[in-house]
């Protein structure tokens, strides 16, 4: 065919065969996998059959398996049958395992059985970077995203949704009875065949809330009053639409505002993030090393005792207090209009009175001081501060901690908020369209865990290559391996 770029002949023989090598750039990032996997003591991390059994069939060497999944977690291969189908056909992944190609079992039991040592591969990597001082600034995004689980709302069940579906079942079944009855009464009104078919669904109406009662009882006996058949560990979570839910997983990640890596990341069950300031920001910090760190977190993780354990620990924490008082939309005074004097333990009001220390109370397990002053009923202010007889202040013991955080969040610039989200929230996005609507492959928490293990190893490769390329970053590895 003229004028035309040809191919080559399938049936061309050759004198000498073509090294596989040949096939794989110098800048591919599959080389950057292989020299990563080469360099990890995999006895050390723990890998099941780093030592070749004495008798048996031969079994893969774990570096192979795990070569494979972090080449398709790069790739956007998460299942283990794409990954058997890519293993024989994709020539990058055939010059990784040197032409091995397990089978998808083979595959999927070893992301099962490996399970916590592919997540210390994922902690050696930030080590790496570390020594790379990828890390110099210090400074951490906080934030948890909702990740969907293998259980469909409709295999979810609180207390709530059973109620609502044992109504509905019982609607169904006066409805069907209602019907029976207009059939006894005008016989010609109904066909036979709708009085038989009406009579089969109310029996399996009845079937039904005897299941859902069983339901009901698991329910109860759970610690959370929650339970999910598909995934167990799987919990029914809100998110930040009105109305909307999904079963998931609650993840945490750390991101280091500087390069935009994930530098510590954990897996829950727990739908809320109050909890998980201090652990997540304790995991950074150890993994960057910064003595001094700068944690950012939304409102969504503003508690006290959390605050404290960071502080105490020497992370400084940047952490909007939420408003949780109507006063001020309804035009009066809140708290912050009310200044504290340490020395003489009081706070003086609007009004310039001052309200003394009145009792000591336990309220949801932390120790408040009540102030309040005495001329409340006949302050000329009293219906711009409260709708009571006095107006009560409430504070923490601990309550100073939170004023040095509030009076930090206050002299910082106006971008800190911006820099939160434009750092984490971007990570949260590229993991979400890379995992696809499914999200998770997997069920049960630690195996969900290992699969995000490997989606952030795959987003910190990536990231360590865009910064410093291919070549500097098997260099890096190398020397520093050595």
């Amino acid at each position: 065919m003229p004028r035309y770029i040809e191919g080559q002949d399938r049936s061309q023989t050759v004198l000498l065969p073509e090294c596989l090598d040949d096939f794989i750039g110098q800048d591919n990032p599959v080389r950057v996998v292989d020299a990563f996997v080469d360099e990890l003591d995999l006895a050390k991390l723990d890998f099941e059959n780093t030592q070749p059994a004495a008798t048996g069939r031969p079994s893969y060497h774990p570096s192979v398996l795990l070569k494979i999944y972090i080449y398709g977690y790069l790739n956007r291969v998460q299942s283990s049958r794409r990954l058997e189908t890519e293993a024989r056909r994709n020539l990058e992944l055939i010059w990784l395992t040197g032409r091995l190609a397990p089978d998808f079992k083979t595959i999927a039991d070893f992301r099962k059985d490996n399970g916590e040592a592919i997540r210390k591969v994922c902690r050696e990597f930030i080590v790496l970077c570390r020594k790379l001082k990828l890390f110099s600034d210090g400074i951490v995004a906080i934030d948890g995203s909702k990740f969907k689980a293998v259980n469909n709302r409709d295999k979810n069940f609180t207390d709530r949704k059973l109620q609502a579906r044992m109504q509905q079942l019982e609607e169904s079944i006066a409805r069907y009875l209602d019907e029976l009855d207009r059939a006894d009464r005008q016989p010609a009104a109904v066909l036979p065949g709708r009085v038989t078919h009406l009579k089969q669904k109310i029996a399996k109406v009845k079937e039904q809330m005897r299941a859902l009662e069983e339901i009901g009882n698991q329910v109860k006996a759970s610690a959370d009053q929650q339970i999910s058949l598909t995934d167990p560990d799987a919990r029914s979570m809100a998110t930040s639409g009105r109305g909307t839910g999904t079963v998931g997983y609650n993840v945490q990640t750390a991101v280091d505002t500087k390069h935009h890596m994930i530098v510590a990341h954990e897996v829950t069950n727990v739908g809320h993030d109050r909890s998980q300031l201090s652990a997540m920001a304790a995991k950074a910090q150890e993994a960057t090393g910064a003595p001094d760190m700068i944690a950012l977190a939304d409102r969504g993780y503003y508690e006290g005792y959390e605050i404290r354990q960071c502080e105490e620990a020497g992370i400084a924490t940047l952490v909007p207090k939420p408003l949780t008082s109507n006063s001020k939309a309804e035009g009066r005074f809140d708290k912050r209009d009310f200044t504290y004097d340490a020395d003489k333990n009081e706070y003086r009001c609007p009004a310039g009175q001052i309200a003394i220390h009145r009792f000591t109370a336990e309220e949801r397990g932390k120790t408040m001081h009540k102030y309040w002053p005495s001329v409340c009923p006949n302050c000329p202010l009293k219906s711009q501060c409260t709708t009571g007889d006095y107006r009560r202040i409430s504070r923490w013991e601990h309550e100073g901690v939170l004023e040095v955080v509030q009076q930090r969040l206050d002299e910082a610039p106006a971008e800190v908020a911006r820099l939160r989200r434009q750092t984490v929230e971007h990570v949260f996005g590229t993991l979400k369209h890379w995992m696809g609507s499914a999200h998770f492959l997997t069920r049960r928490l630690p195996n969900v865990a290992t699969e995000m293990s490997l989606h952030v190893l795959a987003y910190n490769l990536k990231r360590v290559m865009s910064i410093l390329g291919i070549a500097k970053t098997m260099k890096a590895m190398k020397l520093i391996s050595a």
